[in-house]
């Protein structure tokens, strides 16, 4: 007879997340009535805390091992790095406008890419100081591991926000554009790091650059060729189920491909994304088929998000902290800040034509550079030991601030920028950007 494995199926963990995302989101959504994103990051805590008080109180409860042992069960390296980011990138990079994108160009290539090395440079350092001050035996190379994961800025909750409180066009597709590609230059640093990390090999810079041209480079050409091909085969029909299904393929296909060639595929599927949104939806798509494909997209962004940012919760299990945890997590919160601040300062400097300091517009950029789920994924990834256990709780720390807290007042800090702020000819945060009917 045959005998059931105890290990779980990637379909039986893929349905335990999804029913969870769902029970848990429908709570929210009835009772709780918080954001999105913040209800199931803070249902998933709870959740988590009260499986382990179950644990702690009633005998023969071992729930809290059972979650804990499906965490570990994830290969979050294929599940997350190799399959749903793909799809999370595409997914954000069909809303961005490129024509607006064209207008803020410099600013949001120098904070996506000189932005994203100093900011790990600084967020690195910097908690290499604080292991240092509480005697934690971790190699220097970590910290800055963890500055690469923790840089990347995340648009799915700051947009939310933007949009409810009429931000300029021009400013949400700057927020829009740097999230997107300082999330892939974020993967290429993360990744060129971690295998030094991981093999012991004394890192190089100059051997560090030619990776990250090579690996950034690579994953832009092959985006910019599936996104044609794709583009043409859109345009040489009008069949919505066929073009969605073509959608599929330009990201499941081309993320494949970076994968064997050992290339970002998360700048390509960024740089496919930004075609199809642009090109594909104003010229190779007729209106039923625009629809379909947009609300698709948005469909599986919703639901990835879901999982991941109820994983943030759910993680709490798997992680007991410690002394020196609580305090690199707090630590964390503060120099993640700072390095944003510094990051986004220097580019009003360096271009003062950019206009990011209109109006309030670089705090927005500031506060509005939230952490999310890319985040928790790359940490998530690390190889299991007392290494991971730390960069996860300075990584939880950072996340959960990001979308507690910033998300939570982002809206009142457009209001006071609004009320400080009279109205000129130039529009400013909370404008109509639209002219009024003449």
């Amino acid at each position: 007879m045959h005998q059931a494995s105890s290990a779980l199926s990637p379909f039986d963990i893929a349905a335990i997340l999804i029913v969870a995302s769902a029970v848990l989101g429908y709570v929210n959504h009835h009772f709780i009535k918080l954001p999105h994103v913040i209800g199931l990051t803070v249902m998933g805590a709870l959740a988590a805390l009260g499986l382990m008080v179950a644990d702690a109180f009633i005998p023969g409860v071992v729930l809290d091992d059972q979650v804990a042992g499906l965490l570990e069960q994830m290969n979050f390296t294929d599940t997350l790095l190799q399959g749903m980011l793909s799809f999370l990138l595409f997914a954000g990079a069909l809303h961005v406008d490129l024509d607006r994108l064209k207008v803020a160009w410099l600013p949001v290539l120098l904070l996506s890419t000189v932005g994203v090395i100093i900011s790990t440079l600084l967020i690195g350092g910097a908690t290499w100081g604080v292991g240092l001050l509480l005697g934690v035996d971790i190699a220097p190379i970590w910290y800055f591991v963890f500055g690469a994961l923790i840089s990347p800025t995340d648009p799915v909750s700051v947009l939310g926000v933007l949009k409810e409180e009429k931000v300029p066009a021009s400013l949400q597709s700057a927020v829009a554009g740097e999230s997107l590609f300082n999330d892939g230059v974020g993967i290429v640093v993360f990744t060129i790091l971690l295998g030094a990390a991981v093999t012991g090999a004394d890192f190089s810079l100059s051997k560090g650059a030619i990776l990250f041209v090579f690996e950034a480079g690579g994953g832009v050409l092959v985006g910019l060729v599936f996104g044609y091909i794709g583009y043409r085969a859109l345009a040489s029909m009008d069949e919505y189920t066929l073009e969605v299904l073509i959608t599929l393929a330009i990201v499941m296909g081309g993320y494949a491909l970076c994968t064997q060639l050992h290339i970002s595929g998360p700048l390509a599927m960024a740089v496919a994304g930004l075609l199809i949104g642009n090109h594909g939806v104003s010229f190779a798509m007729s209106d039923v088929t625009r629809d379909y494909v947009i609300k698709f997209w948005e469909l599986v962004d919703e639901l990835l998000n879901s999982v991941l940012f109820l994983l943030i919760g759910l993680e709490l299990i798997a992680l007991v902290p410690g002394t020196d945890h609580i305090i690199m997590g707090l630590a964390a919160i503060i120099i993640t800040l700072a390095a944003r601040g510094i990051a986004v300062g220097s580019a009003i400097k360096i271009i003062p034509a950019a206009r990011l300091s209109d109006n309030g517009a670089g705090r927005v950029l500031w506060w509005g550079g939230l952490r999310g789920g890319i985040s928790i994924a790359l940490a998530l990834s690390l190889p299991a030991g007392p290494t991971r256990e730390l960069l996860l709780a300075a990584t939880f720390a950072a996340v959960l601030f990001s979308v507690l807290v910033q998300r939570a007042t982002l809206g009142k800090l457009i209001d006071s920028l609004k009320a400080k702020h009279a109205p000129a000819v130039e529009p400013r945060i909370g404008d109509d950007p639209t002219p009024p009917a003449a």
